[in-house]
């Protein structure tokens, strides 16, 4: 069973609820719970999300995965870890030294200055990003397109209008207004009706765009 929280592409949570009953029905059935936490840092509004491995019996059945993209502005380089269930990663370790040769040593050490050095950045950079979430929230919000205020991650999940598919919608506004988006239906059939915005965009880029966004008058769809 795979899972993703704080989630890429919807910015949804999981209580450590969610989190226990995924433990239990794995070591109900014998699967292995693999978790990507890629996001854990970025949380707004005071929220800062949990780990699986902090729950009873989750290293019975399974491992998490995390990266230094997102913590640490490394995306590209390639370069994570993951811990839990010692036979899984004894297995991930087989499959690993098979498929590649290995991180480039350069990398490896500005891996170690980041998780080292000072923290600050980390901060920094939720604030920046908290920044941006509010100010495409705004825009949204004026445009008229529902959206729930996520609290964690870089991504922000909203209903495109009654009439549209995610792909007409993110098409019109990729003609209409040069903002690029990503449809809801990339993700799968169960993503069909909204639309992705990332926040990984620099703060100017998103304040133009946010302004294209409210200027920016919704036509009717084809056909209505």
């Amino acid at each position: 069973m795979w899972l993703n929280y704080p989630n890429n592409p919807t910015s949804a949570i999981a209580t450590q609820e969610n989190f226990a009953a995924a433990i239990a029905f794995c070591r109900e059935h014998d699967i292995a719970l693999l978790h990507d936490a890629a996001y854990t840092e970025v949380g707004y509004d005071g929220y800062r999300a949990g780990s699986v491995l902090q729950l009873e019996g989750a290293t019975e059945v399974g491992i998490e995965f995390h990266s230094l993209s997102k913590t640490y502005n490394m995306t590209g380089w390639r370069i994570g870890m993951a811990v839990g269930n010692a036979d899984m990663i004894k297995a991930l370790f087989q499959i690993k030294a098979n498929l590649d040769s290995g991180i480039p040593q350069a990398i490896q050490e500005m891996a170690i200055e980041a998780l080292t050095g000072p923290q600050d950045s980390i901060e920094d950079n939720r604030v920046i990003y908290q920044w941006r979430r509010d100010r495409v929230i705004k825009a949204l919000t004026t445009m008229g397109l529902p959206v729930a205020v996520p609290k964690a991650s870089l991504y922000i999940w909203a209903r495109v209008p009654a009439g549209y598919t995610s792909a007409q919608f993110a098409a019109r506004l990729l003609s209409d207004t040069d903002i690029v988006v990503t449809p809801g239906s990339s993700y799968g059939k169960y993503g069909e009706g909204y639309i992705r915005l990332s926040l990984t965009t620099p703060d100017e880029q998103i304040e133009k765009g946010c302004r294209r966004l409210e200027a920016w008058r919704i036509p009717s769809p084809l056909g209505s």
